[in-house]
């Protein structure tokens, strides 16, 4: 056996337990990652057996978020950042004061110093990049103004995190750490001054130089037709920018490879970028949750249940509130700011660095510390239970409360026309087509600012939930001729789809999937037509390569003889 091996172990063992982990929970209809902490908790200390080294599976995770955030801003632009810009950044600061403040009362009640409540109300207060993106991913609202606006929230966060990073041992003193000297405030001004300018020469650096280097690059790499050396410089631009400003700008990785995917993507070959990013994004994505089981010490569930409970409460349902009540308070939508909230209501990456800095100022103790990663391990957990509340609370609010309709909107009047449920990069090619035939249609879209572009372009739309009947009424469906749900999210397309049958039996409906298992449930469920994405692509191409060989002269490419 040689020796040296603690890497290949770790990546060995960690995605073989993680695969029959996944495999495991999925066929207890439990999300995947519950099956990898458990592989993590199973190659972890706390566990008899092989024990995992934790530094290099951490390390390892780290490359995940990286290339998580790299994939983010291949698909954001500027333009982006700055539009979320009035929702996400007053709405991440006012969270984290609250969620800090709360969490130094409750932890006055355990006995703890204020610097214990400190630390884990930072902890608490910051969302993890995995599980939130992973999330968003899943139900195809990433790109989506829901979407942009949760990552929007967490690239605010990050950066406040950094700051944090470089605060508490300055300010260590002052909360209760007998680790440190006295307080020093001119030391700490120069620390604070020292990372607002590294982080904001990081940021200029990026936006002038990076936006023409990059892009050019890539160009370059890709005229010389190896897809290996393109795959390297996909990989060097998101590693390496990461590191560079880690290491020359104290700038977390994570917000380095959402900067460098920002940039990259203004280069005409992104979508290749993205799609050679994406295997390398799965895998270390596992290695996180794996990286997380394998810190977590189950011992604190017996020996402290009551506060485990607490902090839970406060990541799922405090969290959650704030983040609602805030979003309500800043003009966010009824749906918005429930999606939003619910995508945040977990901790992750951040939390775990600030309660290993909590643990080295001694402003922690070991007990603060595992309750924060069994906070996590909760959350993690629940998070995508909580996603399938979004419907019923959204129904709930109906009943409650008429739907949020702008006063503006004109009654649908048409008959015999088409309904085109959403209007993202599927819906508007469908759109452009019934326009080109002049085919009436309504379309139905719950993004705000996807409506107010149809508004400006005197499109006929209703805003709201197509799983709901008042919106398809709206829409005319009673009368219309067609419906095509042209939305990416399976469960969401099932759900619309229930609703289309109840109110009009007969009428034509034509849906889209991105796999074979919604396929089915779709035909199932008495979809007229499903079209599946590289189904049709694959006929889409055979029959343009009959079409080329049927207008040749026969001499080009003939049938093989044996």
């Amino acid at each position: 056996m040689p020796h040296h091996t603690e890497l290949i172990a770790v990546l060995a063992i960690g995605l073989t337990l993680a695969f029959f982990g996944g495999l495991m929970a999925t066929r207890l209809r439990l999300p995947p990652l519950v099956g990898y902490l458990l592989a993590g908790l199973a190659i972890g200390p706390f566990t008899p057996g092989f024990v995992a080294d934790a530094r290099i599976a951490a390390q390892l995770s780290e490359i995940g978020v990286m290339l998580l955030m790299f994939g983010v801003g291949l698909h954001f632009s500027i333009g982006d950042l700055l539009a979320v810009r009035r929702i996400a950044v007053p709405g991440a600061l006012l969270r984290i004061i609250a969620i800090t403040l709360l969490s130094v009362g409750v932890s006055q009640l355990w006995g703890w110093t204020v610097g214990q409540g400190v630390i884990l109300g930072l902890a608490l207060s910051v969302a993890s990049t995995v599980v939130l993106l992973r999330a968003l991913e899943e139900r195809g609202t990433l790109d989506t103004s829901n979407g942009k606006i949760a990552v929007g929230w967490l690239v605010v966060e990050d950066l406040v995190m950094v700051l944090a990073l470089v605060m508490l041992p300055a300010l260590a003193p002052l909360l209760g750490s007998t680790e440190s000297g006295p307080l020093d405030l001119g030391a700490l001004g120069v620390s604070l001054l020292l990372t607002l300018g590294k982080m904001t020469l990081f940021v200029a650096v990026m936006m002038i130089v990076g936006r023409r280097f990059i892009p050019w690059m890539l160009a370059r790499v890709a005229r010389l037709g190896s897809r290996e050396l393109f795959t390297l410089a996909v990989l060097g631009t998101a590693l390496g920018i990461a590191y560079a400003a880690g290491a020359l700008f104290d700038v977390s990785f994570a917000l380095g490879a959402f900067l460098a995917g920002v940039v990259a993507s203004e280069s005409k070959f992104s979508q290749q970028v993205a799609e050679d990013a994406l295997p390398f994004q799965d895998a270390f994505a596992v290695l996180f949750f794996v990286s997380v089981g394998m810190l977590f010490n189950p011992a604190i569930l017996l020996q402290a249940p009551l506060l485990v409970l607490a902090t839970a409460l406060i990541i799922i349902v405090a969290k959650t509130l704030v983040a609602f009540f805030t979003m309500r308070l800043l003009k966010a939508s009824f749906a918005t700011a429930l999606t939003v909230a619910i995508s945040l209501a977990q901790i992750g990456e951040f939390s775990f660095i600030l309660a290993t800095l909590g643990r080295d100022l001694n402003l922690l103790s070991a007990q603060g510390q595992n309750l924060i990663l069994a906070g996590a391990i909760v959350s993690i957990i629940l998070n995508p239970f909580l996603f399938r509340l979004i419907p019923v609370i959204e129904a709930w609010q109906h009943q409650r409360a008429p739907q949020e309709i702008p006063q503006d909107l004109p009654p649908v009047g048409v008959a015999q026309h088409a309904v085109l449920v959403g209007y993202g990069r599927v819906g508007r090619l469908i759109a452009r087509t019934l326009q080109d035939e002049k085919i009436s249609f309504v379309v139905i879209e719950e993004d705000e600012r996807r409506v107010e572009e149809l508004r400006e372009a005197n499109l006929p739309v209703v805003y709201g939930d197509a799983a709901r009947t008042d919106v398809l009424s709206r829409a005319g469906l009673l009368d219309a001729s067609v419906v095509i749900i042209a939305t990416p999210d399976g469960p969401q397309s099932q759900l619309i789809l229930e609703k289309v049958r109840r109110i009009n039996p007969t009428v034509h409906v034509t849906a889209r999937t991105h796999d074979e298992h919604t396929q089915k449930a779709l035909q199932d469920l008495g979809a007229s037509d499903v079209l599946y994405g590289e189904y049709e692509l694959g006929l889409a191409m055979g029959h343009h390569v009959l079409a080329a060989l049927r207008s040749s002269s026969g001499s080009v490419i003939k049938p093989a003889t044996s």
